[in-house]
């Protein structure tokens, strides 16, 4: 028997499928990393009246994990379109819906389905320094149940075993998941460069802002500023900035290991210079 939850969730589901026709498409993704704060940007975002939500939750996972519902399932998601035409009517500016599903700028079909079911999407990126990015992972992915290696070394140990032929096995299987792939990629997923560059013959470099999530905590407001320009969204003031998701910092890495890890790291840091315009902040 379904909770009251649950019970409210299938409705909103079955009402959204039959109205799908008439709600928008995403103007906008957040597509990751994962762990670099994509969910606090997201509900920075959310706070402006012209740039809406999904109905039900934040992230879709529709062109990662979903893609096998169809494109009407995904739209059921989104608002209505008459209600964002009361919206642009009320303060002068075209509404765009967005969402936030940080498995899409690593999971390789993801970014050819973007291209094809958004024409015109703009995706925004954030990155962080890949070590830290790599720990919080590894935490996050213990405290939900998907990691068994308590160890973080000994599980960056396992993870070119755990991810071999998994990208093979995804194009071959196009609406399978890998376990692995999605859950134990903790250096793979912070090579960031890697994946920028196969969503760039997609979809242009004009159309992805990449930011350094270290200077969004920092300065939140500035970032913000930048990713309304972007978008080509009014200013109508500033959200509130909250920090969400985070974890408690795990133990520190033994030196050695931390400056192994940057070493492996240095080739993709260096080929994010010219998509944030400067050195990553765990670089200067």
């Amino acid at each position: 028997m379904k909770t009251g939850k649950q019970a409210v969730l299938a409705v909103s589901r079955t009402a959204g499928r039959l109205t799908a026709g008439a709600r928008l498409l995403p103007s906008f993704l957040v597509v990751g990393a994962q762990r670099c704060g994509t969910t606090s940007l997201y509900r920075a975002l959310a706070q402006h009246p012209l740039l809406l939500k999904p109905v039900l939750h934040k992230g879709v996972h529709y062109f990662d994990v979903g893609y096998d519902r169809g494109l009407a399932w995904y739209r059921a998601h989104f608002p209505l379109r008459a209600g964002a035409a009361v919206l642009a009517g009320r303060y002068g500016g075209r509404p765009r819906a967005f969402e936030s599903s940080p498995y899409y700028l690593f999971h390789p079909l993801a970014g050819e389905r973007i291209a094809a079911d958004l024409p015109g999407v703009k995706l925004v990126v954030l990155v962080r320094d890949p070590v830290e990015r790599a720990c919080s992972a590894h935490a996050h992915e213990l405290a939900r149940g998907f990691e068994t290696e308590s160890h973080f070394e000994y599980a960056v140990e396992l993870e070119a075993g755990r991810l071999a032929g998994a990208e093979e096995s995804l194009r071959a299987r196009p609406y399978s998941v890998h376990h692995s792939h999605r859950h134990h990629a903790y250096l793979a997923r912070g090579r960031y460069a890697e994946q920028l560059d196969r969503l760039e013959p997609l979809l242009g470099r004009e159309r992805i802002l990449v930011l350094d999530s270290h200077e969004f905590f920092a300065e939140p407001e500035r970032t913000y500023e930048r990713v309304l320009e972007f978008l080509e969204v009014p200013h109508l003031g500033y959200p509130v900035f909250e920090r969400h998701n985070g974890r408690s910092r795990p133990k520190s890495l033994p030196e050695s290991v931390r400056r192994r890890l940057l070493d492996h790291f240095e080739v993709y840091d260096t080929r994010l210079v010219r998509w944030l315009g400067g050195d990553p902040s765990w670089r200067r």
